[in-house]
């Protein structure tokens, strides 16, 4: 038995035969369970999430800082000081910073909250693909020169902003970026806002497209202006098409005399097409209809004052207020001779009297007809023609068909003069003694309910007018005989006179 107390006394140690090693102190069981929970709690952040937490320790190289629960992150001492190296924080203090690294523990930037201040710490934001705050200091061949915290980076025009803009819009303005391109330490840095913006879009895209819906009003943002229309944004890059239509009641030539890029408009979804990601929308829908009170203010046989607004192949257009148009048909005009003759009596912009022929509400229309100027219906001082059986009339030879010629009376009321009653013998030529264009005195004969048919003669009129000359001629008793002829002439007078009553 060996004596604890004899220094010559050396108990060997007995080497165990488990292969273990005698009197090494055993590792603490928690110290693998703690790693692993750290890196746990680590891969719970992501590069870019910005977390706050409470300063639980500071030491000569950075701060240990308590995001919650048994999890701690880093964060440099560097980014805690000011400009002139004075801590801002303390023990127990509450900071807010970005995660920049999950490997191995959470790593903090807090600078990349206000701007990163290094080239170390851009490129972390770099390869993390975090923003960074910079500011647009000037304008330079290709972009802008932007500084971000005393690093000079380069943004090109096209990755400024979603939209085309003027260059001078930007000077001097404050935006985060993200870095795209970071090289030679530091010295080559190239930045991009509109990356941010697209993505910060299409996050919102989604919600914005469950609210434009037929019939809704959202505020947008003209972005475009073109000759058919207007594009705007309705938030979140979504955008609809304020079509040139659609912008106003009376006719609108030129969208950009209304709208510019960047204005700001309330406007009415009107259709939207799933299939085909298109949505048109309104402006004029938001205001008063004038044909509402059309009903009121108009009536047919009025006479109105009105301004042509354009020319078609088929009449013209005229505004008698705006956003109440007329069509003056090419038939309301009175035949020139010539084929669309008609057209050299109008012309776009020009203004005059009208008659108007009728009216349409439910479809938003009113026929009109264009006045002479000078004439008596022009200053509205008497009623149209009255086209009735036994009227006697002065038209306008508009054409001619085998079986007679059309005469225009009235703006819309035209009527037609039988073979029979031209009063040209079966061997004349019609179209030689009724000229398209040329006046002709007709008599009406016979005129159907509706007034659509209007049946016509020539031959009428000039029975009538030898009857009156032959009456008149009958009634000169004092008139001479005509020498060689006079036997005749008194017979005849004779046979005119009425007889004695016996």
């Amino acid at each position: 038995m060996s004596d604890p107390n004899d220094p010559n006394d050396v108990t060997e140690p007995i080497e165990p035969t488990d292969g273990t090693v005698p009197n090494q102190p055993a590792e603490p069981e928690d110290d693998f369970a703690s790693m692993f929970e750290a890196s746990t709690k680590a891969k719970r952040f992501q590069n870019g999430q910005t977390i706050q937490g409470r300063i639980v320790a500071i030491g000569p190289e950075g701060a240990f800082v308590d995001v919650g629960g048994k999890g701690e992150a880093m964060i440099e001492l560097a980014e805690l000081k000011d400009e002139a190296g004075n801590l801002e924080v303390a023990v127990g203090d509450r900071v807010q910073a970005t995660v920049v690294s999950t490997v191995g523990g959470l790593t903090l930037s807090r600078r990349l909250v206000r701007g990163a201040a290094n080239a170390r710490q851009l490129e972390a934001a770099y390869r993390s693909r975090l923003p960074v705050e910079g500011k647009v200091e000037r304008e330079v061949k290709g972009g802008y020169e932007v500084r971000i915290a005393g690093q000079r980076a380069f943004c090109p025009f096209s990755q400024i902003d979603t939209m085309r803009t003027e260059p001078a819009a930007h000077i001097g303005r404050v935006y985060e970026f993200r870095i795209t391109e970071f090289s030679e330490g530091g010295k080559n840095i190239v930045v991009s806002r509109r990356a941010l913006l697209e993505e910060t879009q299409r996050a919102s895209a989604a919600e914005v497209r469950q609210s434009i819906v037929a019939g809704a009003v959202l505020t947008g943002r003209v972005t475009s202006v073109r000759d058919f229309g207007a594009f705007v944004d309705l938030g979140g890059n979504v955008q609809g098409l304020l079509h040139v239509s659609e912008m106003g009641w009376s006719r609108v030539a030129d969208a950009a005399a209304i709208l510019k890029p960047g204005d700001e408009i309330t406007v009415k979804v009107l259709r939207v097409d799933e299939d085909k990601q298109k949505i048109s929308l309104g402006l004029k829908q938001l205001m008063a209809d004038p044909w509402t009170a059309a009903g009121g203010t108009y009536a047919v046989g009025q006479v109105v004052a009105g301004r042509v607004t354009r020319v078609a192949d088929f009449g013209a257009f005229v505004e008698l207020e705006p956003g109440v148009e007329g069509l003056a048909h090419a038939s309301t005009f009175a035949p020139t001779g010539r084929t669309d003759g008609w057209t050299t009596l109008v012309s776009a912009g020009m203004t005059g009297s009208f008659e108007i022929l009728s009216i349409d509400l439910d479809k938003k229309r009113i026929g009109v007809a264009l006045l002479p100027d000078g004439s008596a219906r022009a200053g509205a001082a008497s009623s149209p023609p009255q086209i009735a059986p036994g009227a006697r009339l002065i038209g306008k030879v508009e054409r001619h068909e085998k079986f007679g010629v059309f005469v225009f009376l009235a703006p819309g009321r035209t009527g037609l003069i039988p073979i029979s009653e031209t009063g040209v013998a079966r061997e004349g030529d019609v179209v030689k003694a009724f000229p398209v264009g040329t006046d002709v005195e007709v008599v009406v004969l016979e005129v159907d309910p509706a007034g659509r048919r209007i049946r016509l003669s020539v031959k009428a009129i000039q029975d009538a007018r030898e009857a009156d000359e032959v009456r008149a001629y009958a009634e000169r008793e004092d008139a001479a005989p005509a020498q060689g002829f006079g036997s005749i002439a008194d017979k005849l007078r004779g046979a005119l006179r009425p007889r004695d009553k016996a």
